[in-house]
């Protein structure tokens, strides 16, 4: 590793310490970890904090494992030879989740979670934007004061359930190589994933253990699912969970529901005039068998679907422009796919 680099992180780290702000702290670690992550340098970080030894590469060493970054083998021997509010670095609590949409269309969708530290102090949210056209990829994440949210139209949602979102989106997003994300979100990231992991555990404590070593597609269901790194199962919404204020009185109406459903799958909150025309003239002709009086429903149940999702003008002028040829597009055999037609002659 330079010697400019690791100079100018002690440097950083000399400012923190007159600061003694955990949030402060964690949030330059994040990006530190960040940067020695993209460069392979986390290993050689390492050794020269441990040589060095001073407070200050201590510090760095401290925040670097509260935040999940590299660290060394004992973190608890390190943070107790530092001034004491160090130790409140990781050690959170979740107050409160949030969760819908970031634009008209839920094409972007915010998870938000708020902490403050064990004492009470330097309340913050972070707030993770996933796209859902992507697959559900993590994006963007702020961390800002709580009035962040003063502007944005977002639901009390369970904290584990963001929680879970947040990771599953992160996880996916380490998955796709290239992800187009936000410039700002590599340094973010650490701290992210560490909170959101304090939250879906309920511990309220992200800091490393003193025994054990620190941790670094659409099915509806809301089985425990068992998942690597030691963190538990993640709680992910059930088709049951989705509902509709008033479902047309209509025959047929419950089936095309369920059928709807089916296709919003853990994303419903992403509903525009695309998603409206790929569900009516592509993946129902594709994937769903429906009876008659089903496909006669589907219209209707579509349109308060719509009313349900906010009413946008442009989602009901597709509807009604591509609802006349769901019948023609239901019978017509070539667009059936195999599953489907095996599933039918049975």
């Amino acid at each position: 590793m330079s010697t400019t680099a690791f100079d100018t992180a002690i440097t950083q780290a000399r400012d923190l310490l007159r600061w003694c702000s955990p949030l402060r702290t964690e949030l330059w670690a994040a990006g530190l970890a960040a940067e020695l992550e993209a460069s392979e340098q986390g290993e050689a970080f390492l050794r020269r904090s441990e040589e060095d030894g001073g407070r200050e590469a201590r510090l760095a060493l401290a925040a670097l494992a509260a935040v999940g970054g590299p660290g060394p083998e004992d973190p608890h021997a390190v943070i107790e030879s530092l001034p004491g509010w160090v130790r409140r670095m990781g050690r959170v609590t979740c107050d409160d989740g949030w969760y819908g949409k970031a634009d008209p269309y839920g094409e972007q969708v915010l998870a938000a979670l708020s902490f403050r530290y064990d004492n009470g102090k330097e309340p913050h949210v972070l707030v993770v934007g996933i796209d859902q056209p992507s697959g559900g990829l993590a994006v963007d994440a702020v961390v800002e004061e709580a009035k962040f949210l003063d502007e944005l139209d977002l639901r009390p949602t369970p904290p584990e359930s963001v929680a879970a979102r947040i990771l599953d989106a992160f996880e996916l997003t380490d998955r796709v190589m290239g992800a187009q994300v936000a410039d700002t979100l590599p340094a973010v990231r650490p701290f992210a994933i560490a909170r959101a992991r304090s939250a879906l555990t309920r511990t309220h404590d992200s800091t490393p253990s003193r025994t054990t070593e620190p941790t670094h597609d659409t099915t509806p269901s809301r089985a425990t699912e068992p998942t690597h790194d030691g963190v538990p199962g993640r709680a992910r919404d059930t088709a049951s969970e989705i509902t509709l204020d008033t479902l047309p009185d209509v025959p047929g109406a419950q089936e095309a529901f369920g059928k709807l459903v089916e296709f919003v799958g853990d994303r419903p909150l992403w509903w525009s005039p695309a998603r409206a025309a790929q569900f009516l003239t592509q993946w129902l002709p594709r994937e769903a068998i429906l009876s008659e009086a089903a496909i006669a429903a589907m219209p209707e149940v579509v349109r308060a679907w719509t009313r349900h999702q906010g009413g946008h003008p442009a989602v009901l002028r597709q509807i009604d422009q591509d609802a006349p040829r769901l019948p023609a597009l239901m019978a017509d055999d070539s667009l059936a796919s195999l599953h489907k037609r095996l599933a039918r002659d049975r």
